[in-house]
C-alpha cells in the first residue's frame, strides 16, 4: 500500500505532501493515520510543517489539489460511532496543537475536510486558483472537524454563514481578502513562498515562539498571570541573552 502523505525534511522545517491524486487528496482513514504519526514525531522533536498538495503540468501552467474532502466513499459508510470517535477533527485539533507552526500551501481544491486541514494550520498561502469552501450541508451532514467555529474565527460570522449555510467558495484573492489566507503565489512560486514564511518563522527563537503559539491559544481570563509566567522562564534563557546582544551589538556597530 502507498504512503498516503509524502515527507521531505528541509532546512529548518518539514514538508508534507498529500499524495492521493487518483481521488484528488481525499482524506482517508490511512491519510489520517499517517497524519497522526507524523504529529506523533513532530510532538517530540518540534519543526516548523508545511503541509502542501500534488502539482501537475497543464496546458495553463502548473495547476495543483490540495485535499477535496474527506473520502466521500467511507463517509457514506460512517455511523453515529464513528462520528463520535471525531475521525478527522480529532487529528485536525493534533495538528493545530503542534508544538511549533503550520503553514498550508493551497492550490486548488481546498474543499470540507480539506478547508478543515488548512484553518487547523496557522499560516495559510495559496494560489489565485484555490477554491475554499465547506459543501457538507449539501451532503446531508454538517462541517464537523472544526469548520463551524474555526472558520468564523477566522472570516468573521457573515462571511463564516456564506461558506457554511450557502455554500460560497471562496477563489484565492477572495480568501486574501477574507484574511483567510495569508500570501497569495503564482502556482509555480506557492512552494517557495510557503518555504520563505517558513525560513522567517525560523529565524526567530524556537521556544519563544513555541510559547507564543500556546499561550495565543488560552483563555483570555488566564492572561496577563500566565503571560507573565512565560516570560519569566524565557527571561532566564540563553538564546535571549545571546540574541538580545546581538541586537546591541549591531546598534553599535551603526
Amino acid at each position: 500500500m502507498s504512503s498516503a502523505i509524502e515527507l521531505t525534511q528541509a532546512e529548518g522545517f518539514l514538508v508534507a505532501r498529500l499524495n492521493r491524486p487518483e481521488v484528488r487528496n481525499a482524506i482517508d482513514e490511512q491519510m489520517v493515520d499517517e497524519l497522526h504519526e507524523l504529529c506523533a514525531q513532530l510532538e517530540r522533536e518540534p519543526q516548523i510543517l508545511i503541509i502542501t498538495g500534488y502539482t501537475v503540468d497543464t496546458p495553463k501552467g502548473p495547476r495543483g489539489i490540495f485535499a477535496s474532502g474527506a473520502d466521500i466513499a467511507q463517509l457514506r459508510e460512517r455511523r453515529r460511532e464513528d462520528a463520535l470517535r471525531g475521525i478527522n477533527s480529532g487529528i485536525f485539533h493534533r495538528i493545530a496543537q503542534l508544538p511549533m507552526p503550520v503553514i498550508a500551501a493551497v492550490d486548488g481544491y481546498a474543499l470540507g475536510g480539506g478547508l478543515e486541514l488548512a484553518l487547523a494550520a496557522d499560516f495559510r498561502v495559496a494560489t489565485p486558483f484555490a477554491k475554499f469552501g465547506q459543501p457538507e450541508a449539501n451532503l446531508g451532514i454538517i462541517a464537523a472537524a472544526g469548520a463551524l467555529w474555526r472558520l468564523k474565527n477566522t472570516v468573521g460570522t457573515p462571511l463564516a454563514k456564506e461558506i457554511l449555510l450557502a455554500g460560497r467558495i471562496l477563489n484565492g484573492q477572495e480568501a486574501l481578502d477574507a484574511h483567510l489566507v495569508n500570501e497569495l503565489h503564482e502556482p509555480d512560486q506557492l512552494q517557495a513562498g510557503a518555504e520563505a514564511l517558513a525560513a522567517r518563522i525560523a529565524e526567530l527563537d524556537p521556544l519563544a515562539v513555541r510559547i507564543s503559539k500556546q499561550l495565543m491559544e488560552m483563555p483570555d481570563s488566564a492572561h496577563p498571570s500566565v503571560d507573565n509566567i512565560a516570560q519569566a522562564v524565557l527571561f532566564e534563557s540563553q538564546a535571549k541573552f545571546d540574541r538580545m546582544q546581538a541586537f546591541l551589538d549591531r546598534k553599535k556597530e551603526k
